[in-house]
């Protein structure tokens, strides 16, 4: 599989990393939650190279997940806002932020906290079941070809005794 053909693939986490798998993408959809929006504000909070920045922000607007929006008409100037489908990627960072949080965070404890308005507590990502509301677990699923599998697609069988199963 080649990094640049990600988008070619039958799997939806390889389609996914090919608009926002690289650490960059990351970065800058994280100042885009934190309300960053200006090439300048993104380039000096992240100590990015303006072309990476250029790059990663022409990406994500032509994947529809962010979009170009003109603040200023004389120099015509432009700001990055999420759209409906940049929003939706907020509980994918919610839980790496959370991972971040659990095992990289050290002693101090984590760096940022991310507060619910609603109820005004802190909030984790917690992962449910759609239709049941179990808590999910990679030891509770298991994997089956849907309707965009290729013809012949095969899952692969758990092995006995996986890293997973411990």
């Amino acid at each position: 599989m080649r990094w640049e053909e990600l988008d070619r693939e039958h799997c939806s986490l390889a389609r996914t990393l090919s608009v926002v798998g690289d650490r960059w993408t990351l970065l800058v959809l994280r100042e885009c939650f934190l309300r960053i929006r200006r090439f300048e504000e993104f380039e000096q909070r992240l100590g990015i190279a303006r072309h990476v920045l250029a790059d990663r922000l022409k990406k994500l607007t032509e994947a529809g997940v962010l979009e170009k929006i003109p603040y200023q008409e004389r120099p015509r100037r432009e700001e990055y806002r999420l759209t409906e489908k940049g929003l939706a990627l907020y509980p994918a960072l919610l839980a790496l932020l959370d991972w971040g949080d659990e095992y990289m965070s050290g002693k101090k404890g984590p760096p940022l906290l991310r507060r619910h308005k609603a109820c005004g507590h802190v909030a984790h990502a917690v992962p449910t079941c759609s239709e049941c509301g179990e808590p999910l677990d990679a030891r509770a699923m298991t994997a089956e070809p849907g309707p965009g599998a290729p013809a012949g697609f095969v899952v692969p069988q758990r092995p006995s005794k996986s890293a997973v199963d411990k």
